[in-house]
């Protein structure tokens, strides 16, 4: 089982500027590193402060320069939002400032409020036709001359530049759900990254059936890897109560992307308010107690407890997703409790 941190920027009020953000991000980085984690994963959102990553790569790029061992994974790239030959070169070039420590992840998308915006309204469901056609491309671009007549994007002979260092071509992941999404990962030879966001464990368990069948209906393809993604806080066993900060602060997080998903008001200068508690007292997966189960939250035996589950499932990549509403500072302690105490027990 290796291990990775999923880190973004986050701000949830003007207290705290983008600078102080973007130092913590690298403070964090760099004890995943320091702590032995293999990769630092930051995704793609637009226009909305509770998710600061209008690109992952410049962000990356300077963490190649702030690390020397850990992996750079743009954790993901929406589809849509990006040309081939853009999404070829601006990836190839990462692998060349990091010495070759690249790793792609790329999705359809997710928020409507971005597709509006970005993609001039495409329905956010249409993102998969997108994702199906760009990576075949983006990898025969790293290989050389390719001209490309697609159903939505068409250019004569061109190739990436520079090159990837990394050959035949960096890893690439796909974030997946559907069965389908599986399928076209195992099929194309990319890995696949899941989340199985406030579900419980029998979601993680769900999500590798579904990877374990698209191996299976693609019996000529290597196997691939497969990462999970999951909400982490680790707290002291000295405090027995250490638990409720963090599934409230995590609570706040999924009612703020319920609101962002939901696409209903007008963020006010990229803030929007969480979806209030009332909308959902029939939803008992978002109570603090149900988070409390379904997030990675405990102490260090109960967190080795449930990863050794993950990993006897199969899974290949626990990553620990920081992003919590949570302040700096109890980031940083679960982070180091987790270094501490949990990575040894998998070493």
């Amino acid at each position: 089982m290796r291990f990775s941190l999923f880190v973004h920027m986050e701000r949830w009020d003007e207290s705290v500027t983008h600078r102080e953000l973007f130092e913590n991000l690298t403070e964090l980085t760099q004890m995943a590193e320091a702590g032995g984690f293999g990769t630092v994963w930051i995704g793609e959102h637009h226009s909305m402060e509770y998710t600061v990553s209008p690109n992952p790569m410049p962000l990356l790029a300077y963490l190649a320069g702030q690390t020397s061992t850990i992996r750079l994974g743009a954790g993901t790239i929406i589809a849509p939002f990006w040309h081939p030959l853009r999404a070829a070169g601006e990836c190839a070039l990462l692998d060349v400032i990091s010495n070759g420590r690249a790793e792609i992840g790329l999705a359809r998308g997710a928020y409507q409020y971005e597709f509006d915006r970005v993609a001039s309204g495409l329905p956010a469901t249409d993102g998969g036709k997108h994702l199906r056609e760009l990576v075949p491309a983006v990898r025969e671009l790293w290989r050389g001359d390719y001209a490309h007549d697609g159903d939505t994007w068409q250019f004569p002979t061109s190739t990436s530049v520079p090159k990837p260092l990394q050959q035949p071509n960096p890893p690439m992941w796909i974030a997946a759900r559907d069965p389908e999404s599986h399928k076209f990962a195992v099929a194309e030879g990319c890995n696949v990254m899941v989340t199985p966001l406030m579900k419980g464990d029998e979601e993680v368990e769900d999500l590798m059936r579904k990877f374990n069948d698209a191996c299976a209906a693609n019996p000529h393809s290597d196997r691939p890897e497969i990462m999970v993604l999951r909400h982490t806080h680790v707290h002291s066993e000295d405090d027995p109560d250490g638990w409720r900060p963090a599934a409230e602060a995590i609570n706040r997080f999924y009612r703020t992307f319920d609101a962002w998903f939901g696409n209903k008001t007008t963020p006010l200068n990229g803030f929007l308010e969480p979806s209030p508690e009332s909308k959902f007292a029939e939803r008992p997966e978002f109570t603090p107690e149900s988070l409390r189960n379904t997030a990675m939250i405990g102490t260090p035996d109960e967190v080795i407890a449930r990863i050794r589950g993950y990993e006897a499932l199969g899974y290949d990549e626990y990553s620990f997703w920081i992003d919590n509403s949570m302040s700096h500072e109890e980031k940083r302690r679960s982070l180091e409790l987790f270094i501490e105490h949990v990575l040894p027990a998998f070493q």
